[in-house]
């Protein structure tokens, strides 16, 4: 049988075509009396390390990473957001450090219908004054060390947080044939 080039272009009947990741950080800010004072949506950009981890851990046989951690940007020194950024360099941007503890842990659901969040809120106790940027997801809880697998910045811009407040965040991955 001969193997024609285009005949890998076209979809079989009944297949997707492709397939699509995006993700979502969904944040809510809270003062000190808990009452909301701003909330915003930031959309992911998969980094090419994250895109790479995908595939060596489900094609490649590499360890899978059972512990993810959200972080916080902030807009100090900031320029840019970029595909090749990773935990032990990202030269456009720092990492908020403005609350109580570590990286916070994101406790995910099992998938349903190509979607996958975390049931209750990530809760950071901003002890600082702050203007936040957005967030990153990312393999370790404190340091340099481990794989950064996207970053997303706020969609209606930069966030002022002062001591007393709890950023609430929740975070989506959505995969779906394109």
């Amino acid at each position: 049988m001969k193997n024609n080039s285009n005949d890998l272009k076209k979809p079989r009947a009944g297949f997707n075509v492709s397939m699509y990741s995006s993700g979502i950080f969904y944040v809510k800010c809270f003062d000190k009396d808990g009452k909301l004072k701003w909330e915003d949506t930031a959309k992911n950009a998969v980094t090419a390390e994250g895109l790479n981890h995908v595939l060596d851990v489900e094609f490649h046989a590499e360890t899978q990473i059972t512990t993810w951690y959200i972080g916080l940007i902030r807009d100090d020194s900031y320029s840019t957001l970029a595909a090749g950024d990773t935990l032990a360099s990202h030269a456009g941007w720092q990492e908020g450090d403005e609350y109580t503890g570590d990286r916070k842990e994101w406790t995910e659901g099992a998938a349903a219908a190509g979607v996958m969040t975390n049931g209750s809120s990530v809760n950071f106790a901003i002890n600082d004054t702050e203007t936040m940027k957005g967030a990153f997801l990312c393999s370790a809880e404190s340091g340099t060390s481990g794989i950064l697998y996207c970053t997303a910045l706020f969609t209606q811009g930069d966030r002022a947080v002062v001591s007393g407040d709890t950023l609430k965040v929740t975070y989506t991955i959505t995969n779906a044939a394109a």
